[in-house]
């Protein structure tokens, strides 16, 4: 590895040590080795301490730092961006599982691909022993050249999630990073594909664990509590300002975007269409104290993936 690695992950965790191991397992043994990373402890109160310094006295690639306090899901997401070294960034989660080869295929097609700001997979979901459940693929236009093309997509053909997809580093710090507003992972997303084209790598490499421990509450205000406590103040953050930063950060979004007079003016002009269809659900659910409808069920197929051949550390799992 060099002496400044070209690709930083970030692994944010609060008590994680039931899937740590395997996560970390899946991420250094990836092909492609030119990486740190970098663990923010977010004051655990279990185990998790005990087996991030274990796998760093096994890989000197790894920066572990424990937060003294618990500072909250988004500002400790937002604090692994801001210790990144590397041209590129992934963020990665302690439950997740990755293929071998996904690294390795990312930074290729960002390589082949200097116009493109992110690369990612298709995502498939597995239970809590590995076993997939959903394998799922992307709808959206990311790819399209034009930036306006990309939003207009993104806002009206479905939303796919890119949170784990490899990016370059100076176009994410150029963003607001992650906020802790309503549906605030989408508009990081949408600010991102402003500054270029979405790369697909068309194979599923991403495994994403459901489990009980990281099921969200439905409701507006403790899903933003879950990124970030503060959120719970019901007067500093009633439920219409929660709605009001998420609409606000699409617009700041263009606003701060590379974008030409013409293609800003046609970003908003999608904006308002799409926001014209939103007015009526966010009062009523802000009437409703942010009640949230469960969501639909997801598009799904079920191919044969072998997440014990794919992962790196799962080989014992086939014996």
């Amino acid at each position: 590895m060099s002496a400044v690695p070209r690709l930083s992950i970030g692994l944010p965790v609060y008590n994680g040590e039931n899937f740590l191991a395997e996560s970390l397992d899946a991420l250094l043994g990836q092909t492609y080795e030119d990486f740190e990373l970098i663990i923010s402890d977010n004051a655990s109160t279990d185990g998790t301490a005990d087996v991030c310094r274990d796998y760093t006295k096994q890989d000197s690639r790894i920066r572990y730092i424990r937060q003294p306090r618990n500072i909250g899901l988004q500002p400790n997401h937002n604090f692994v961006v801001k210790q990144a070294r590397g041209e590129l960034f992934k963020m990665a989660s302690h439950d997740d599982l990755y293929a071998r080869d996904l690294l390795k295929r990312c930074v290729d097609a960002l390589d082949e691909n200097p116009e493109a700001v992110l690369a990612h997979c298709w995502e498939a979901m597995i239970d809590p022993s590995g076993t997939v459940t959903k394998a799922l693929t992307y709808s959206a236009a990311v790819d399209a050249p034009r930036a306006p093309e990309r939003l207009r997509s993104l806002l009206f053909d479905g939303w796919d999630d890119y949170t784990y997809g490899v990016m370059r580093t100076r176009v994410l710090l150029r963003t607001h990073l992650h906020g802790s507003h309503h549906l605030a992972d989408r508009t990081i997303n949408t600010e991102l594909c402003l500054y270029g084209p979405f790369l697909m790598i068309p194979d599923w490499l991403y495994f994403r664990r459901d489990h009980p421990e990281r099921t969200i509450p439905y409701t507006v205000r403790t899903r933003c509590a879950y990124l970030d406590p503060r959120r719970a103040d019901r007067l500093r953050n009633p439920v219409i300002r929660l709605y009001g930063e998420y609409l606000w950060a699409y617009a700041g979004a263009v606003w701060n975007a590379p974008l030409s007079a013409a293609e800003r003016t046609e970003c908003y002009g999608y904006l308002t269409r799409w926001l014209a269809g939103r007015v009526a659900p966010v009062i009523s659910r802000s009437l409703q104290g942010g009640a949230l409808s469960p969501a639909e069920p997801l598009a799904e197929t079920l191919p044969i993936i072998s997440i014990d051949a794919l992962v790196a550390g799962r080989e014992r799992n086939a014996l």
